[in-house]
Parts: C-alpha cells; structure tokens; sequence
C-alpha cells in the first residue's frame, strides 16, 4: 500500500483527480454495477477504491474479497478515522476487530436517531434497514434507551424481522435509564428485555440507571430465587392486556408469532418483511385511559400482548439466565435488592458494582454477608467481582474471605479523610497471614487514600500463589517508607505472573529490588507508568542500562509500558533493547508523556535504525512535543515507519506543560 501512495504521489494532479471521481461514480453507483464489476477490476486498484465504499458496501464485498485474498481493513479503518477525526489513534489491527468498531458505534447512533458529523455526512447510506441489518449481525451489545420509545415501538411492529435477528446476536444488554412500570408506554422497553434475555442469548446484564424496582425485575426468574414483594404485588395486581382482533389478524400472526425467529435460516437474514404495525401501538387516548388497569409487567403475559398467539396452550416462554451482572450508580437501595437475591444467584458468574460516592462500610458488610451465603451454598459460580469505590483497604480482605472462590477481583478504594476507626476495623495480626490460600489470579487494587496499609498488599500476594496478573495504583506510603517490601513479596510469592502494571507510585529507590523481580520471571507485560522512575537515579543513563540489560532477559516479554516517567533525553539508552545478538522480544512499547524533544526523538531513531527491533515494533509516541520543532520530528518519524506502527496524535507545547508541570 506505501508503495502504492507514492506512485501514486508521482502522478499528475489531472491523474489523481480523474482516478477520485471514479471512485465516486463507483460508490454512487454501487447497485448497478454489482460487486461483480468491482471484483472484475485489478487488485491495486480495488484495495484504492475501498476507503471510498459505504459501510454497506464494504460489508457486502467482504465475503467475496476474502474469498480472493484481499482484506478490507484499509476500508473500515478510513471509516474510523472520518468518525473519530484525524488526530484519534486507532488501534483495531484486523479486519473483523475494525468492521466490529464501526458497526459497534454507528448501529446505536443510527438506530435511535442520535447524530454526529459522520452520520450527518452520510446519512442517506445510513439511515437505511440494510445498514441497520447489517450491523446488527455484528454488534454484541445492545444499548436500550427508554427515552426514545417509538424507535422501540418500530421493534415490536414492522422492524419485529430486526428484533428477531438481535435475539439471536445479542450477548449483552444495556439498560440506560430508570423504567417507570406504572406507564403504558414502557412496556415496549419490558417486551424487548423480555425477548433478548430470555428467548434470546443475551447473558449479560448492565444497568446504568438506579432503579430497584426495575433491577427486582431484572434479576426475577433470571438466576436467581428471589422474589422482591413490591414487584411481586405490582405483578399480581395487574391484568393482562388484550390485543384487539384486528391486531390479531393473520398478517401479524405470521411475522410476528413465536417461532418465526426458529424457521429463518441464517442464508435468509438479509431477507426483510415489513410487519404491520399493531394497533397497540396506535391507541386512541381514551383509549389509553381505559386500558390503564390492564397495565402487566409480568414478562409471560407481556410476550402474549405483543406477539399474540392461537390459543391458551401455546408453550411458555422460557426464562433466560444473568451470567454477567454491571451495576452502575449502585446506591444502597439497589445494593438491597442485590443482596436479597444473591443467595440464591447461582449462575451469576461476575459481579460488577459501580458507586458515584463512596459505598457505605454497612453496605459492604452486607454485600459480604450475602456473598458468604452464596458461597456457602455449595452451587456458587461466581468467579469475577469488581467494586468501587470501598471506603477502606482492609474491606477488601472480608470481601476475599466472604467469597473464597473469586479468581479475579478488581477494587477501588478512596478515602482521603483519615478515620481512626478504619484502622481499627480489622486489627492486623500475624495470623493473618497465615490464612487460605486464594485461587485469585487477577487482582487489580486502586487507591486514593492519603496513606495505604502496605501490610494488606503484601499479605494477599502471599496468599495467592497462582496469581498471573497485577495490577495496582496510588500506593502512598509514609515519608521515610519504601516500595522495596511490595516488590520483594512479588519475586518470592508470585512466580507464575504474566502481567504486572505498578502505576501511580514512587519506585525511584527501588532499581535493585526491580533487576531482581526481572531475574527468572516469565512477565508477559510489564507497566512501570508514572513511578518516578529516574528520580533518585545518580547516574540516571548508566541505571537505565541496567534496567534494559535486566529487560532483555526476560524472552517472554512482548509489551513493555514506561509511560510519564520523565526519560527526555535518556530515552535514546532504550534503543539498546534490540541490540546484540539477544534483542528483546517487546513488541509494543509505550514511552507516552515523558516529555521527549524532537531532537531527542531522532537521535532515539538513529540509534534504533542501527539496533532495528527483529520484528514490527509498535511505538506510542502519544502526548510528546512533537510541535516544538515540527521539522525534526517529522523527520525522525519517517526514520521509525518502516519498521515501527507508530501511535501519535497531535499535541501542543501548553498542553504538555501541562503534563510536565503535574509531573514535577
């Protein structure tokens, strides 16, 4: 492809300009040629005309392209980077992960109306059912928006063919806002819940807004036992609403009775029939006051209303079940409602949890409580638990206790008053240190408290041998107090670690303990970001090499992050990971906001063009003032492209005096 664009450079402008209107003629023509006509056209120039195509268009030449060898990422990449504007880094590196980007973000946009640039460009090829089928049969996630009801009164009507191809698609559900059960109108929303979590696959709950109610709903059924009282009243106490005859009629019936869904085959996806829209949708409004007593959320007889079928011994609907529960805005009323039905969760298998403020220690006692009773229960598959924010470090060690079986868990802790009873809490004994041992293997701490009990850091890692990824943030110790003890506990502990990411932490008197943690480790990915490296380094060139010698051992290493470090010119020693006749296997290297000149910048080039890395090497070169001399470092950036995938968006000098200031 270079060497395409240069020749390309060479031609005259008339050349260039008559080549451009093709391509248009081509992408406003489309439909008439056939992608016949585009696949009959030589290699070279269909791999030219793909960031000229629609969305659909690229879709549709996909299979075929493939077929022949030829990929479309360059097509779907310049649909990203016209999305996201020139200065957006992007980081989709195959072909499916970049199409799956571009549906992900254009299918929620498009489908509920929103705009943006792009769309507003391109909405004539957009705003089309093909478009939205399309990327429907690549999303996996499902953002439901009850604010827009009539896009969702469209799924239960004449785009019902739609809603029968996201049941089968749709992993994940998104519920963005709180559902008010009393009103007519958001049975909608109910009916496509109902459809994607439980006749569909979808196993993946988040709810972003606080609603308790709605989350009883939710969970009802779904995994869990429980049954809260006040959903349990509302659904007893409401009726079942009927749909008229006329909505009834054998037109509806045949596109939108259960089990259309069953009979259409896959080869058959592309072929849409309009559904009629049903009269319950276009009530009158006297109508809709007479009917408010027939108001049910009851999901049984919500799937009667809108897809009515022949007779009282239709089967059942079944019930679906929550794998992967997200929380967001989890206040105590919702955490209620959680811990009631936990007990009985038993194929709940992660537990995310999400607080604007910090959580109550009352809340978090009880969480525990409840995770306690689902373990004890013998039949937990809970696995994944993440929560933030916890008002103090050692609540996380209950929470460990409470649910022995987590083998990952991810928390963040922020307290920045101190409260003598904290420390009270739970007293630190050496016997705790003696206590189970923990199947975990990821653990991500992060912390914002004025002062972090090393102690408890130090005293999970011993407890959990198998642990392959770490990752832990805004440790602050005592003036006088080292690091050291949190790195030595990591080489005598932790052998089987993959992944290690020490980020917001002061390591710059902790060289000896580092070169000993890279000693016969296995590390996969390594992140030292924003650790004061080389600020207590005498000799800060001369310690580097030994870091890069130490790095260079380790032949599993593959990605290597010293972001926001302050290497400026000591940047250059780094070149040296790739020299002699033992290069270094990192693959992605991320040296991003550390304050690295032009000059510098080159000077590192030249050196790596003479230790060149033995295979593509990705730079992150992100927030660095490259527009200090925008010449140099043009020029260093043309040496690094032949062999480096270069990540770099456009910075300006105050913005990273910015970031200079806040790293001093």
């Amino acid at each position: 492809m270079r060497d395409t664009g240069r020749k390309a450079e060479q031609r005259s402008p008339t050349v260039v300009c008559l080549k451009e209107v093709c391509f248009q003629a081509v992408r406003k023509h489309f439909a008439a040629l056939a992608t016949e006509a585009v696949l009959d056209l030589p290699t070279p120039l269909i791999k030219d005309l793909l960031r000229h195509l629609t969305v659909c268009q690229l879709d549709e030449l996909q299979p075929a392209l493939n077929q022949r060898g030829i990929s479309t990422l360059s097509g779907w990449l310049g649909v990203l980077q016209d999305m996201c504007g020139p200065k957006h880094v992007i980081e989709q590196h195959t072909e499916e992960e970049a199409k799956h980007e571009v549906m992900r973000m254009l299918f929620t946009l498009v489908f509920y109306g929103f705009t943006n640039p792009f769309v507003k460009r391109n909405i004539t090829n957009l705003n089309t059912p093909s478009f939205l089928w399309a990327a429907a049969k690549c999303i996996r996630h499902f953002f439901l928006s009850t604010s827009l009801h009539k896009r969702l009164q469209g799924l239960t009507a004449e785009e019902r063919p739609l809603l029968n191809l996201l049941e089968k698609r749709i992993r994940s559900v998104g519920v963005s806002q709180c559902i008010d059960l009393s009103k007519r109108k958001t049975q909608t929303a109910l009916y496509v819940l109902h459809r994607l979590l439980d006749h569909g696959v979808a196993k993946e709950l988040v709810v972003h807004a606080k609603c308790p109610i709605v989350l009883a709903w939710l969970l009802h059924g779904r995994g869990s036992q429980y049954r809260n009282p006040e959903l349990m009243n509302l659904m007893h106490s409401q009726k079942p609403s009927c749909v008229s005859p006329a909505a009834s009629a054998s037109a509806d019936r045949a596109s939108c009775s259960p089990g259309l869904e069953t009979r259409m085959s896959e080869d058959q996806d592309d072929e849409v029939t309009p559904c009629k829209r049903s009269k319950l949708d276009s009530v009158s409004v006297e109508e809709e006051e007479s009917r408010k007593a027939n108001l049910t959320v009851d999901p049984q007889l919500l799937c009667q209303t809108f897809s009515p079928c022949d007779g009282p011994s239709a089967v059942a609907c079944p019930w679906g079940q929550i794998d992967c529960l997200e929380i967001r805005q989890c206040g105590s009323d919702s955490l209620r409602v959680l811990n009631s039905a936990l007990p009985t969760f038993s194929c709940l298998r992660s537990l995310t949890l999400h607080s604007i403020s910090t959580f109550r220690d009352s809340d978090v006692l009880d969480l525990a409580r409840a995770l306690r009773q689902l373990s004890d229960s013998s039949c937990s598959s809970l696995t994944d638990l993440c929560i933030s924010i916890l008002p103090y470090t050692k609540l996380v060690v209950i929470l460990l206790d409470a649910s022995p079986n987590l083998t990952s868990l991810h928390v963040t802790i922020q307290n920045v008053m101190w409260d003598p009873r904290f420390s009270q809490h739970r007293p630190r004994t050496a016997e705790s240190d003696k206590s189970a041992e923990l199947p975990l293997e990821k653990l991500t701490v992060k912390v914002a408290e004025l002062q972090t009990d090393l102690h408890f850091i130090t005293s999970v890692l011993r407890r959990s041998p198998h642990l392959t990824s770490f990752h832990i943030a805004g440790i602050r110790l005592p003036t006088g107090s080292s690091q050291s003890r949190l790195l030595a506990t990591l080489s005598e502990s932790n052998h089987f670690l993959r992944s290690l990411n020490l980020e917001d932490m002061n390591l710059s008197d902790c060289l000896p303990e580092i070169l000993n943690l890279l000693r016969d480790c296995k590390l996969e990915e390594l992140q030292f970001n924003d650790c004061r490296l080389l600020e207590k380094w005498s000799n800060k060139e001369e310690s580097l090499q030994q870091l890069v010698a130490a790095l260079k051992t380790v032949p599993t290493l593959h990605t290597l992050s010293l972001a926001q470090n302050r290497l400026a010119k000591n940047v250059c020693v780094l070149a040296e990971l790739f020299s002699g006749c033992s290069p270094s296997s990192v693959r992605r290297l991320n040296i991003s906001s550390n304050f690295i000149q032009p000059a510098e910048l080159l000077e590192f080039t030249n050196r790596l063009r003479t230790h060149r890395p033995p295979h593509q090497l990705t730079l992150d070169l992100r927030k660095n003032p490259g527009d200090r001399d925008p010449e140099t470092w043009n020029t260093a950036m043309r040496g690094l492209r032949p062999f480096c995938v270069l990540l770099f968006e456009g910075w300006t000098s105050t913005g990273t005096m910015s970031d200079h200031i806040s790293n001093m």
